[in-house]
């Protein structure tokens, strides 16, 4: 998609509440407290039947020494220099600051077309605000006034916008393209990761937990295939989650977590897997996405030959009867083994969405039926006489026999061990159902 709206200004003038007014979701995290969000943030728009991105950017400071402020900065950077349209937003409440006049000289050497939008709004007074805006003697000749959080003024500002673009943009862009999304516990690298794949700094590193707050979407190909690449906010323990925005970065990353194809549970080697590790790889086998295991900072552990063998017994332990997760042990920071890990999400991708004949499913499993039959029950014997797999979204077996009610959970496993071993389901829950015949 060629056409992209960069949202850009000082903190706290409403970016992230534009942002989500204009995607017409609450994708971004929005509070009064300043620096809220931090990365580049995408989402999809449409007016006037032409499609755009909207890029939503932390809050530009300039002389600060403050690690955040500093990347963030870089981070406005290139969201302009990937930007057909910028909205340099400010602020009628505060009126024009210093702040503000600091950033028109950043913007003033841009050719892109930009508009001034003047946030906050929300009464005649402060329309009539606006207008000292135009001493900064950049964009269009028109400041618009506007209120992101009622959405007034925001039809009058599009209708400008879109004469801009230089196509009509594709409808839904992303439709169809495998979703993957990065999940673990704060500070073990997944931000570091998503950064070494594309090569540029999609997502702020630093060494404090916490960094990444809202659900980061990256456009990614690798080997001519497409596909969405999403780094979260770190996932700690309920009880541990104390500040408001915390909790907001968490809730985006569950439901990042719902809206994929596969999840990328991220693990720090040093630590291996913990408990919140189990229960993410849970609530995704809940949720029926496609599941892998990485173990990153590899490049930290003293290893022998065996060290890695041990290191997946163990985990593999953890996990239970949920032994069909694969693990990759990566570097972030060497990119050991980073688009091997890519290449094994696009597996269990496909591993997802595959379709097993239903002959070949009768051939190869009713003779492993007959040899080791249902148990039978109060008396009566169990014959189960046909296989097939449903037409779902996820791998879901009907298993058609005379009493299906008497069929216990220890054979269902056996069921799902005799599909794993005929057809490859790797890192794919199953579902198996039993009909009456």
């Amino acid at each position: 998609m060629a056409n992209i709206v960069a949202i850009v200004g000082r903190p706290n003038v409403g970016k992230s509440t534009l942002f989500n007014r204009l995607v017409e979701e609450r994708k971004a995290i929005e509070d009064n407290l300043s620096g809220v969000t931090r990365d580049r943030h995408y989402g999809h728009a449409q007016w006037g039947g032409k499609f755009f991105s909207v890029i939503d950017t932390g809050g530009y400071v300039t002389g600060s020494d403050d690690i955040f402020e500093k990347e963030i900065r870089k981070q406005v950077r290139l969201a302009i220099d990937e930007a057909s349209v910028i909205l340099f937003v400010v602020d009628c409440l505060d009126g024009l600051t210093d702040l503000d006049t600091e950033f028109a000289k950043e913007l003033r050497g841009t050719d892109k077309p930009l508009f001034m939008v003047a946030n906050k709004a929300d009464n005649l007074d402060k329309m009539l605000t606006a207008n000292e805006f135009y001493a900064l003697g950049i964009g269009e000749e028109t400041i618009f006034p506007i209120s992101s959080s009622s959405g007034s003024g925001i039809g009058d500002l599009l209708d400008e916008v879109i004469q801009k673009f230089p196509d009509e943009g594709e409808e839904d862009p992303d439709e169809g393209v495998p979703k993957i999304s990065i999940l673990g516990r704060p500070n073990v690298g997944k931000s570091s990761f998503l950064n070494a794949l594309i090569g540029k700094e999609r997502s702020i590193v630093t060494d404090e937990a916490g960094t990444t707050r809202d659900a980061i979407h990256t456009r990614y190909q690798l080997y001519g295939k497409d596909y969405i690449l999403t780094d979260t906010a770190g996932i700690r323990k309920k009880a541990k989650v104390k500040e408001d925005i915390e909790f907001y970065s968490v809730m985006r990353s569950l439901r990042t977590l719902e809206d994929s194809d596969v999840v990328i549970v991220m693990v720090d080697a040093s630590r291996g897997l913990e408990a919140q590790d189990v229960n993410l790889i849970s609530l995704a086998i809940k949720n029926n996405k496609g599941i892998m295991i990485m173990v990153n900072k590899w490049d930290l552990i003293e290893k022998d030959h065996k060290t890695m063998q041990t290191f997946k017994d163990d985990m593999t332990h953890k996990l239970g009867e949920n032994k069909w997760i694969p693990i990759i042990f990566i570097s972030a920071l060497t990119k050991q083994r980073i688009f091997q890990a890519m290449e094994l999400a696009m597996r269990v991708y496909e591993n997802k969405h595959r379709k097993v004949p239903t002959s070949k499913l009768n051939e190869l499993l009713l003779p492993e039926i007959e040899k080791y039959p249902p148990p039978a029950n109060k008396g009566k014997y169990i014959k189960i006489k046909y296989i097939t797999q449903l037409p779902t979204k996820n791998p879901v077996f009907a298993f058609f026999c005379n009493l299906p009610q008497y069929i216990k959970s220890p054979y269902t496993r056996f069921l799902e061990n005799r599909l794993r071993e005929n057809f490859d389901f790797e890192g794919v829950p199953i579902k198996i159902t039993y009909k009456k015949k």
